[in-house]
């Protein structure tokens, strides 16, 4: 049983990674239809942004983490002016979004190479310091990657849910013209949508370079895969699905290595395990967990 409750922890650390990250690509396509492939190097300026502050500049982790959030958001904004709002004025396709957003992702992953060299980086934190609950081992940047993470998750879904921000990005992912006739400030509604998106993939990556103890600048590379399964996993267009699939898909890689179950995989496999869900949910609901399905 410790071992199966020890599972459950690790999976909690991984799904909220990967729920962060998802959410952030569900939320840019809902109202935009922009498949954003790039998010990974979003994810990966954020932790890059952190450990300047909190390594070159020797400055403490929650100011590195704040600095991250806003370079992130900066970023993300920048980018929707000189790319994508130029882009959709032009009437540029989902197809061509796409595209170009794979284009950025190399740019941008070797715009970070070039600047800070393809060496390995690692937080001043204690990654030694750990605590035992119930037989339960947490080390402390584990623990302050759940609490924040799920801090993070609760306060996105509350915003999305309760807010008249939340209800301007259901309008607009349903129909971008009929929000416009609504009332809605288009323009005003999609940089807003950025500053969140940046937001968090810069707490994304923060929090698994933390977890991670060491990263580089394939950190967001590497999780980009994970990320897009959540988003299927949950529905295609759903923050909220995007946050259950990241959860859930954390929690199947990591207990499909329980030794109760029979006998556990490779902890190498955990990748396959995860996609192995991802099709037997597709095959049972194609539109996801939350997803809606929609004739064409």
């Amino acid at each position: 049983m410790t071992e199966l409750l020890q599972l459950v922890v690790n999976g909690l650390v991984t799904g909220t990674i990967y729920a962060l990250g998802a959410a952030g690509i569900s939320l840019v396509f809902g109202p935009l239809r922009i498949v954003n492939f790039a998010q990974g190097d979003y994810l990966t300026f954020g932790a890059f942004a952190a450990a300047l502050v909190n390594i070159t500049w020797g400055r403490d982790m929650v100011l590195a983490t704040l600095f991250a959030l806003v370079a992130t958001a900066a970023l993300a904004v920048a980018i929707e002016f000189v790319l994508w709002r130029p882009m959709r004025r032009r009437g540029a396709k989902t197809m061509s979004l796409f595209i170009t957003s794979i284009g950025l992702a190399f740019i941008l992953r070797s715009s970070i190479l070039f600047v800070a060299g393809n060496g390995e980086r690692s937080y001043r934190v204690d990654v030694f310091q750990s605590y035992s609950i119930g037989g339960i081992r947490i080390s402390e940047p584990q623990l302050i990657s759940i609490t924040v993470a799920l801090t993070a998750i609760a306060a996105t879904a509350l915003l999305l849910a309760r807010t008249s921000f939340g209800r301007a990005i259901r309008a607009l992912a349903d129909s971008v013209e009929l929000a416009s006739v609504a009332g809605v400030d288009v323009d005003r509604m999609v940089i807003s949508i950025w500053i969140l998106v940046g937001m968090l993939a810069g707490l994304c990556g923060v929090l698994a370079g933390l977890v991670q103890s060491s990263f580089d600048a394939n950190l967001g590379f590497n999780l980009l895969l994970p990320l897009f399964a959540a988003v299927i996993v949950g529905g295609v267009g759903s923050p909220y699905g995007a946050l259950l699939g990241g959860l859930a898909l954390g929690q199947v890689q990591e207990l499909s290595t329980w030794s109760g179950f029979f006998g556990g995989v490779n902890p190498i496999w955990k990748p396959l395990i995860a996609f192995s869900v991802l099709v037997a949910v597709l095959l049972w609901r194609p539109q996801g967990l939350l997803g809606r399905a929609r004739t064409l």
